[in-house]
């Protein structure tokens, strides 16, 4: 839908965003033999990594579904567990889709700036194909490839081959960046019309029935808002003697010292039955207490 692509738009540029900020700011290559390749596929891959993680950790549909548990009433047929494998792999890659928006977004950008690229990969350039320093060890050579990313430790003699090799390296980062993307958009396209295909629903009545999805969970939180408003009233008011709010309150209930230290402190979701949690300390004493003790009578006129 509109607001899925306004999403993942609204992502991606806040990814290209932190990338360009983060180079700026943070990224600074070693040039030195060994540790170009782990800095430069560090910069690479592990924000990409932090990305992906948070991605699937901020989408709703992951969290429904590993705390989503298969009904005790519904008998469990051949038809209807193939059916759950559809729905699991439909919602694994439809999470999975998300959450690739911010990494891939990262990797192109940042394949497609070069800086990353070139710091891993220059000590590995066949740097006799420019004919610079032929005849050195291969130690030294690598010495020497290794600090090309830092142009004032170049000596003056290889500063020709040092910009012959960094034009190199950025082509082919710059390649890798735009086939990673053709390859997403590709991807995605193709997905998208394959679902399309296999889709039981016309057009118009897929349409309907993601209005319909839409509008079912607005009401939904609208009501869990509603619902559970009124139900903690319920519990205040039978600890404090009066609702909240309310313009007509003669009364008020004084609770005792252990009343307050049976609702304070911390406390996690407690089962009371099969069916029914308490889900904090006044809620549980609202359920087991009688609304007992000490009431003060409130004068209407000041």
């Amino acid at each position: 839908g509109k607001e899925v692509v306004i999403a993942n738009a609204i992502i991606a540029i806040l990814t290209i965003g932190g990338q360009q900020l983060f180079s700026f700011f943070t990224f600074s290559c070693p040039c030195h033999v060994g540790q170009n390749l782990i800095y430069g596929l560090a910069f690479l891959g592990v924000p990409a990594l932090i990305l992906l993680i948070v991605g699937y950790a901020l989408n709703n549909q992951t969290w429904r579904l590993v705390m989503g548990k298969s009904s005790h009433f519904e008998r469990e047929t051949s038809s209807n567990w193939l059916l759950k494998c559809k729905l699991l792999c439909f919602v694994l890659c439809s999470i999975t889709g998300r959450a690739l928006v911010a990494p891939v977004t990262w990797l192109a950008v940042t394949l497609i700036n070069g800086s990353y690229y070139i710091c891993a990969v220059s000590e590995y350039v066949p740097m006799h194909y420019y004919g610079a320093a032929p005849n050195v060890t291969a130690s030294e050579r690598s010495r020497i490839l290794a600090a090309f990313p830092c142009r004032q430790l170049v000596p003056p003699e290889l500063s020709r081959a040092r910009d012959e090799v960094i034009l190199l390296l950025r082509y082919q980062s710059q390649v890798a960046g735009w086939l990673l993307i053709a390859v997403v958009v590709i991807t995605v396209f193709l997905s998208y019309c394959l679902a399309s295909c296999f889709s039981p629903l016309s057009f118009l009545h897929f349409r309907y029935w993601n209005s319909y999805v839409h509008n079912e969970q607005e009401l939904f939180d609208e009501a869990t808002e509603q619902h559970s408003r009124l139900y903690a009233m319920q519990n205040v008011r039978k600890f404090f003697g009066f609702v909240p709010g309310s313009e007509s309150v003669k009364e008020i209930r004084i609770p005792s010292l252990r009343e307050w230290q049976a609702i304070s402190g911390l406390a996690f979701l407690k089962r009371v039955d099969k069916e029914h949690y308490d889900y904090s300390l006044l809620h549980d004493w609202a359920l087991k207490e009688r609304a007992s003790g000490k009431y003060l009578r409130i004068d209407e006129d000041p």
